[in-house]
């Protein structure tokens, strides 16, 4: 077929009365005749002025009984709907006050699926049944809020307010006017554009939504009453008497004729209705969130007077088809043109439908981004302010109404409402669901040490993905460490936490991956953005883990092995005790570590040292480092970390360290000449290289330590230094001297900084030579 519209320029068809065999009313049917045997038919007026015949066609005029095929979405809003629209925007003077035309829309909604056409054969109504069965559990009460559940309409006109009890009463005369105009001009034999055009003069105050409920309503009327004495007249002698004045009776003895013609209205009648449904959407569409000047609502509004046009044009053609049954006999029922014209209509409206949605969604589009945007921005002022207590910022974080429990406390093991939380500082454990276990194992540990856990509480906000809902993996993820790896707050599921709460956590916290810990004081106001250092170095003791509170502790602590080392092992705080030498030692390069474990002891033991020497491993530890561990407990060569838990303790030894290098960092004014600083740096260029190292303690107090190279020398020429030692308290001042005799050809050290560090400084200071050290970019997988 040639390229369609649905308001061509060739042929002229019209909406005329159908020559039936007799007919008795000169009823309008709406058969489509052709051009060069019924012009005659042609309205006078629409000849003289040249008006576009709203149906005309693009290919040659079809014969009896044949669809008129549409062009799609564009056919339906082409340029040649201009003129038209024209006629139609003549005829709108709008005066009455705006008002909700939804609860008659609502009744209307009700008359349709009350009114059961053929009761005999439910297939004829499945179409407009499904429709508006989605529709019995949905009150929209705007364009953008939410549905509301209920049972049926029914009870939503029942429990309606006064005001929405007004609206019905004041569209019942125009309604109840235009119904029987309906009735009046339909059985005149006027022309449906004609009729349609009258219809919208007479509703000419009213605004474009009003004047399609107004006709729908009408229409439901006389649509209602027809099929409420079909229903009743078996029954009910006042519904016998009219079903016999309309000759009902013998009509409906050929139901089974009639059930294609009542499809194709039903069909009709779902299009009407989801029309009408939109036109009202673009009508409450909040003026504070997008203006009705913006390019996208007048793109949209547009087509909205052709689509209105088209609806109550619908409305009439269905109206017809009641009309034309009334003593028309099985002479009308015999027609099938009627049926497809219905059909075509249905389909025009559909697409009609599909491109005012997407419009709609056009719209929708920019109020959900104004909506985002300034529930942001309300958000991130929340976040600024102090507050009485913490409950405006967790409700603002965490969905939940008064009477849910949106809490999971893991230790007691059932849910809690926020208010749990009132007053208290609160530490946001933040993470995706792939939270580190070595990570989770060691806050277990230091939770489960913590003294003054009345004074702040826990709480695991898990960041995943929220445009799709969880997968059954990520479900099943989220409950095994809520409800086995979780022994603080959690949330009950991820949904719980507001998006503009996710967008701030990532934007302004700069959550990505790793773990942070933010902690809100009891006014609900960020006081630290990553408390894990301090928690990893301190602590609760770092508590309530402020920047006052980690200056003050840089202040109470000097570098020592209880700094350190203390918090890693339970060992350690008795041999510092005891006052023994201790020894901590790391590197992968296992005959390096088997001649530097006998040296050692062979040197402590040959100058009577309590010596006490405990493998740290390497940082990120691979498989070497596991088997070093394995061979140093076979071999019994030093004491070791549990081999069941040995990852988690090498891991929480070197992220203490680095986290003392991002907590001086983040608290020393010069960190270059800073002494704990610069100890911390020459460990961690310790462990960048590819040998070994070791550090020696006695008590809490002297310290020492070597690359791998430089101090097992020192230790295997014991004899040659040994005789300084004349008391076990000097052992560890003589290794440092010697160590420091020692001067190697120059060579710089190296120093890798974790990738996931989140601090990355631009000037490090070489611990050797006191230059700056270039950086670079280094990507380092297994090197086993």
């Amino acid at each position: 077929m040639a390229s369609q519209d649905v308001f061509p320029k060739t042929k002229n068809v019209t909406f005329a009365t159908e020559k039936v065999q007799p007919a008795k009313s000169p009823i309008i049917n709406g058969l489509v005749k052709d051009f060069e045997t019924d012009q005659r038919l042609r309205p006078s007026h629409e000849m003289e002025h040249n008006i576009i015949n709203p149906l005309q066609l693009s290919a040659p005029v079809p014969g009896r009984g044949q669809l008129m095929k549409g062009g799609g979405e564009r056919a339906f809003f082409s340029a040649d709907d201009s003129a038209l629209t024209k006629q139609i925007l003549g005829t709108h003077s709008p005066e009455i006050e705006d008002f909700d035309v939804k609860p008659v829309l609502f009744i209307v909604e009700d008359i349709i699926n009350l009114a059961k056409p053929l009761t005999a054969d439910s297939t004829a109504v499945a179409p407009i049944r499904a429709y508006l069965d989605t529709l019995d559990n949905k009150v929209i009460s705007s364009s953008y809020h939410d549905t509301v559940t209920q049972s049926s309409y029914h009870d939503t006109i029942t429990q309606s307010s006064n005001h929405d009890t007004e609206i019905v009463q004041l569209m019942a005369f125009p309604i109840n006017k235009v119904s029987s105009e309906i009735i009046c001009k339909c059985t005149s034999g006027t022309e449906a554009h004609s009729l349609t055009m009258d219809l919208l003069k007479s509703l000419s105050n009213y605004s474009w939504d009003a004047k399609v409920v107004i006709t729908f309503a009408a229409f439901s009327i006389n649509y209602g009453e027809f099929w409420l004495v079909e229903q009743l007249h078996t029954k009910n002698p006042l519904a016998k008497n009219i079903a016999t004045l309309k000759d009902l009776p013998s009509t409906m003895e050929h139901s089974s004729d009639l059930r294609k013609k009542f499809v194709a209205v039903v069909e009709l009648l779902t299009a009407i209705t989801k029309v009408t449904h939109c036109i009202i959407e673009f009508k409450e569409l909040p003026s504070l969130y997008i203006s009705r000047e913006s390019p996208e609502v007048e793109a949209a509004t547009a087509h909205i007077p052709i689509a209105v046009y088209w609806v109550i044009r619908s409305l009439l053609v269905s109206a017809s088809v009641l009309l034309n049954l009334i003593g028309t006999g099985n002479e009308y029922i015999s027609s099938t043109a009627e049926s497809w014209e219905i059909s075509s209509l249905a389909h025009k409206l559909s697409v009609m439908m599909e491109h005012l949605q997407k419009q709609l969604q056009i719209c929708k589009g920019l109020i959900d981004r104004k909506k985002t945007e300034d529930s942001y921005t309300a958000f991130k002022k929340l976040m600024e302010v102090a507050h009485i207590d913490n409950m405006k910022v967790l409700r603002a974080m965490i969905c939940a109404t008064d009477d849910q429990r949106p809490l999971y406390d893991g230790s007691k093991r059932f849910n809690e409402r926020l208010d749990g939380l009132r007053a208290k500082y609160v530490l946001l454990l933040i993470s995706d669901l792939d939270l580190p276990h070595e990570e989770l194992n060691v806050l277990h540990m230091i939770y489960n040490q913590q003294q003054i856990r009345h004074e702040y509480e826990v709480l695991w906000l898990p960041i995943v993905n929220q445009t799709n809902s969880l997968s059954q993996s990520q479900e099943i993820q989220f409950k095994e460490l809520k409800n086995n790896n979780m022994p603080w707050y959690s949330v009950d599921h991820p949904s719980l936490i507001e998006q503009v709460a996710i967008r701030y956590i990532q934007e302004v916290w700069k959550f990505v991956h790793m773990p942070m810990l933010v902690v809100l004081d009891p006014q609900g106001k960020p006081s630290n953005l990553d408390a894990l250092p301090m928690m990893w170095i301190w602590g609760s003791l770092a508590f309530p883990f402020t920047k006052t509170r980690e200056v003050a502790l840089w202040s109470e602590n000097t570098w020592n092995i209880g700094l350190l080392a203390d918090s890693i092992d339970p060992r350690i705080p008795d041999w510092i005790r005891d006052n023994k030498v201790i020894c901590l030692y790391g590197g992968e390069d296992i005959d390096w570590i088997r001649r530097f474990t006998v040296s050692a002891r062979a040197a402590a033991n040959a100058l009577n040292v309590p010596l006490e020497m405990l493998y740290v491993g390497k940082r990120n530890p691979k498989d070497k480092v596991r088997r070093c561990h394995e061979i140093i407990d076979r071999e019994k060569l030093s004491h070791i970390f549990s081999l069941k838990e040995y990852y988690d303790y090498v891991w929480y030894f070197w992220m203490r360290l680095w986290s003392m290098w991002n907590s001086k960092k983040n608290t020393a004014l010069k960190v270059d000449d800073d002494h704990v600083m610069q100890q911390i740096m020459d460990l961690m260029t310790f462990d960048s290289s590819d040998q070994g190292w070791a550090v020696f303690s006695q008590g809490n107090s002297e310290m020492t330590k070597g690359k791998g190279d430089i101090v097992l020398p020192v230790l295997e020429a014991y004899n040659t230094w040994g005789y300084k030692v004349d008391h076990p308290g000097k052992f560890v001042s003589v290794l440092d001297a010697e160590i420091r005799a020692i001067h190697p050809e120059h060579h710089c050290n190296r120093l890798i900084l974790p990738g996931h560090a989140g601090y990355i400084p631009e000037r490090v200071v070489c611990s050797e030579c006191g230059k700056i050290m270039d950086k670079y970019v280094m990507y380092r997988c297994c090197t086993d």
